[in-house]
């Protein structure tokens, strides 16, 4: 076997998914909802992934992964021939556990990568309620429809949670996002509540993610509540795009955004705040570069993913950006953020830091 390089076998298989033939192997994948979804958490060389099981693009995907043996590694082939080797992370401990109230645990809260606690606050949105208005590639509905979340997590239930996760598996940070629910705060006060009821009851960084709030105060209140990282997402950059893809959200422009970055960087610390961007839904490598210099100038970390379509959604059919794509996007984003010396480690907590959606990490070495 002739392994490929660590972030080249991480581009190829986030782009093209990957068919198990031990779909049950290492911890559950999920199938719809908040992100990442249709995808299935797998170690590539020591770096924790998330790669597409469950999409159309990985049902014809090139690469197999054999049936884990009995030290737990899986070969993968591309054609029949061995490129590497992965392992897949097992079900946490936790899951097992329920609140006092009687919730799954799970459906409060859920394990990303390796070692991340995530949950979705309110599992409702203003821009998901009608399709003139909801951004086409969000699933954050489904997960609540089938049962396997509820809609609302208290505080109460997200610290009994999340101190389980660090006292059973050694959870190391925590992804508070939420559905927006209302045009004002956009979620920061959720989130405030939240962050201060986990903070109260266990140690444990958390980034919390909303659209930017109408007052920039909400930034210094979030940051006085718990909040150690933020992620406001832009996902796509190019205006006419966003309006297209994204009607409601596109309601909030990008000069706000930028506004509200400048305006959260001091408060927060350079790095720590950050922005989600999709590539392979039209923006141009030209297009996400460009603002992914912006972002850096003002010290933001854009945390550039690959496009990944849930089942479901208006754009299910979407396909994912080629490996050729990324790589002419995350290599010379890489080297910027090496040299602004910005980089996923030094991220106290959420996404970027736990970088499993992206080969973005193997690229800033």
């Amino acid at each position: 076997m002739k392994p490929m390089p660590q972030q080249d076998l991480i581009t190829e298989l986030q782009s093209f998914g990957v068919r198990l033939a031990d779909p049950i192997a290492g911890a559950p994948s999920r199938r719809g909802g908040a992100g990442p979804s249709d995808h299935k958490a797998m170690t590539v060389e020591g770096r924790t992934v998330m790669v597409p099981v469950h999409t159309a693009g990985a049902f014809a995907s090139p690469y197999v992964a054999s049936r884990p043996d009995a030290a737990g590694l899986s070969t993968v082939h591309r054609d029949g021939v061995a490129v590497g080797t992965v392992s897949f992370p097992f079900q946490p401990r936790f899951y097992a556990l329920q609140t006092l109230d009687g919730i799954p645990y799970s459906k409060i809260a859920t394990l990303h990568g390796r070692d991340v606690l995530a949950t979705t606050i309110l599992q409702t949105c203003i821009r998901y309620q009608s399709r003139t208005k909801t951004c086409q590639f969000c699933a954050i509905g489904q997960s609540l429809a089938a049962g396997r979340t509820i809609a609302h997590k208290t505080p109460e239930q997200l610290a009994e949670v999340a101190r389980a996760a660090v006292l059973l598996d050694g959870v190391k940070h925590m992804v508070m996002t939420t559905g927006t629910p209302n045009v004002t705060d956009r979620g920061a006060a959720v989130l405030c509540d939240s962050a201060f009821a986990v903070k109260a009851a266990i140690d444990l960084p958390i980034q919390g993610q909303c659209e930017p709030p109408d007052d920039d105060q909400w930034f210094h209140r979030m940051k006085a509540a718990g909040v150690d990282a933020l992620g406001m997402h832009l996902e796509v950059v190019t205006p006419e795009l966003r309006r297209r893809i994204m009607p409601g959200k596109a309601g909030v422009p990008i000069a706000r955004y930028l506004d509200a970055f400048a305006a959260a960087v001091p408060v927060f610390g350079r790095g720590q705040v950050s922005t989600y961007i999709l590539a392979g839904l039209g923006d141009s490598r030209e297009a996400i570069l460009s603002m992914a210099e912006t972002l850096v100038g003002l010290g933001v970390y854009p945390f550039v993913v690959p496009f990944v379509p849930i089942s479901g959604t208006p754009l299910e059919d979407h396909p994912a950006p080629s490996p050729q794509f990324m790589r002419e996007i995350l290599a010379p984003l890489g080297a910027m953020l090496k040299a602004a010396g910005l980089k996923s480690g030094d991220i106290k907590a959420g996404c970027g830091k736990c970088g499993a959606c992206s080969a973005l990490a193997s690229f800033e070495d």
